[in-house]
């Protein structure tokens, strides 16, 4: 590695974006909790794309998804799919109703059906998953890749453990100060440069790798992998494989729905658009920018599993690492390390800023201290954001490797965790019988019958074994689909038997205040991209699948 061309080449891409984004947020009073929340409702939808993109797209996938493909071959890719068909239900469904309740959190959502305990509940919830579950994974997944791809330790001549937590450090530290600094124009401005860099990089490490299998030959090398690997290429999974097919259907579908739907991390980021028909408009470009994550985040790990083999790769979560190293030219080390940094940070910050917003709005004004001016609020998301950023650190270190990768374990986790806050949102747009109690119990409930799900049918849950008193064996995908159902027909059927009228709640009341009226003018392209997307994803598993079976 030429390691001064390497870190001049990162240094550059990393500063240009940090004056990029520092020059267009210079002026913003990020004191004015709109401002600092909702980027003042200013995004265009490019901006709401790139912001909604790279807060999903991380380490997580690059290595965490890329992994799981090196071992059970291209089913995986569902987890980049389907989210094409959440996202369309968010743009012509769930949107609509966020945004005619002019909110800022989803939990804000919950008080203005239910009461504001629903409310609580779900902000804490969502505050202790991403501290606890999201954001380690992040700085998890970020320091190991680091650390194998670039040789930070060799480089450094300090211990591969120094400088896993070197990377975890350096990554929550300048993601905490684009959150402190910035606020969420920034997240939203830097995430789009990123994204445009991670693009370009991504789809560039399985061409290059190509070429390395075809010995410089890129015909040759698709050749090899066609011949040798076209069972991993089948995207369509059998009852015994990692994604069966049939979960596409359950709980792959109410997990992507839960992420891109009512997941505040995510759902943020469309809320700061500059009205209605643009955020519609970024979250399809979002949804047809997912189509291209199989070709970077799946199908390098098959070409890992060639290169390589099932014994340098281990439990799959060095695949990707093993094979930039292999494949990426000494001349774009440094502007890949500054994009893979970047997404890193941008998925990292992304997290923390929803957690700040969540806890000034649904915690410290809704709860803690209704009175709070603006100023107060936003003081106290930052200096709530200091405190989880050392959490998710330490948290870092007590991740280690599970024999299924980390990208599933994140997802089982939440499966049990989420998908209740799922079924207590979608009962509450589709029912306005259901009483709060209700609601409350069964955000709580659920965690606990998912969990003995999970031991009873399944194959337990992380340390939890399975009960020994049932032979039958059913996926964990299907269990939590199982899980989300049983909680909304307990919530329809006691709104049926003892109904109770909702709350009315003031859509300003402890909100972000807003002097833009409420326009649900749609985008007039909606339909036509919607269908688009639809039959480009349809398309895309049936050609993989003629691709694998072609031989």
């Amino acid at each position: 590695m030429n390691l001064p061309l390497a870190i001049g080449s990162f240094l550059f891409f990393t500063v240009v974006v940090a004056l990029i984004s520092w020059w267009q947020t210079r002026r913003e009073d990020n004191s004015d909790a709109q401002t600092y929340f909702l980027a003042g409702r200013k995004l265009p939808w490019i901006q709401v794309a790139g912001a909604l993109l790279l807060t999903n797209l991380s380490t997580e996938q690059l290595i965490g998804l890329n992994g799981a493909a090196s071992i059970h071959g291209a089913v995986v890719m569902a987890w980049e799919v389907v989210p094409v068909f959440a996202l369309i239900a968010m743009a012509w469904y769930f949107l609509p109703r966020y945004w005619s309740g002019n909110i800022t959190t989803v939990p804000q959502f919950l008080e203005q059906r239910f009461d504001a305990t629903a409310r609580r509940i779900m902000g804490i919830v969502f505050i202790i998953t991403i501290a606890l579950n999201i954001l380690p994974f992040v700085l998890y997944s970020g320091g190991l890749a680091m650390s194998t791809i670039f040789h930070v330790h060799t480089q450094l001549g300090i211990s591969e453990g120094a400088s896993f937590r070197l990377m975890a450090w350096s990554i929550g530290i300048i993601g905490t100060c684009y959150v402190l600094f910035g606020g969420m124009k920034a997240v939203a401005l830097s995430d789009t440069l990123y994204g445009a860099g991670l693009l370009v990089c991504g789809l560039l490490i399985p061409v290059l790798a190509l070429f390395k299998l075809g010995d410089g030959n890129f015909l040759a090398g698709m050749s090899r992998m066609l011949q040798h690997q076209a069972a991993k290429i089948d995207p369509v999974g059998g009852s015994g494989s990692n994604v069966p097919f049939d979960t596409l259907f359950t709980g792959m579908l109410f997990i992507n729905l839960f992420y891109w739907c009512t997941n505040q991390m995510i759902v943020q980021r469309s809320f700061g658009a500059k009205s209605f028909a643009e955020a519609q408009k970024g979250i399809l470009a979002t949804a047809g920018l997912k189509l291209l994550g199989p070709f970077f985040l799946v199908i390098p790990g098959i070409m890992a599993a060639e290169m390589f083999g099932a014994a340098a790769i281990g439990n799959g979560d060095l695949a990707y690492s093993l094979l930039v190293d292999a494949v990426l030219p000494p001349y774009l080390v440094g502007l890949f390390a500054a994009v893979f940094l970047g997404s890193v940070i941008s998925s990292f910050n992304g997290g923390l800023h929803s957690v700040s917003t969540m806890f000034s709005l649904d915690l410290y004004r809704g709860w803690l201290r209704p009175g709070a001016s603006d100023r107060e609020m936003v003081r106290a998301g930052k200096l709530f954001c200091v405190v989880i950023m050392f959490v998710a650190i330490f948290t870092t270190n007590l991740l280690g490797s599970s024999a299924e990768g980390i990208f599933t374990m994140m997802k089982q986790v939440m499966s049990a965790f989420k998908l209740p806050l799922l079924a207590v949102v979608v009962t509450g747009m589709l029912s306005r019988r259901v009483p709060a109690w209700a609601a409350n119990v069964s955000m709580i409930l659920g965690v606990f019958t998912s969990v003995f799900l999970n031991c009873l049918w399944g194959v337990g849950f992380l340390g939890l074994g399975r009960f020994d008193v049932s032979s039958l064996h059913i996926h964990w995908l299907h269990l939590a689909a199982l899980n989300t159902l049983l909680l909304c027909g307990f919530m329809l059927i006691v709104g049926w038997f003892a109904p109770t009228a909702p709350a009315v709640a003031s859509a300003k009341r402890d909100g972000l205040p807003s002097d833009i009226a409420v326009d649900l003018t749609p985008w007039r392209g909606l339909r036509l991209a919607s269908v688009v997307v639809s039959v480009l994803a349809v398309v895309l598993y049936f050609s993989l699948w003629l691709l694998a079976h072609s031989g």
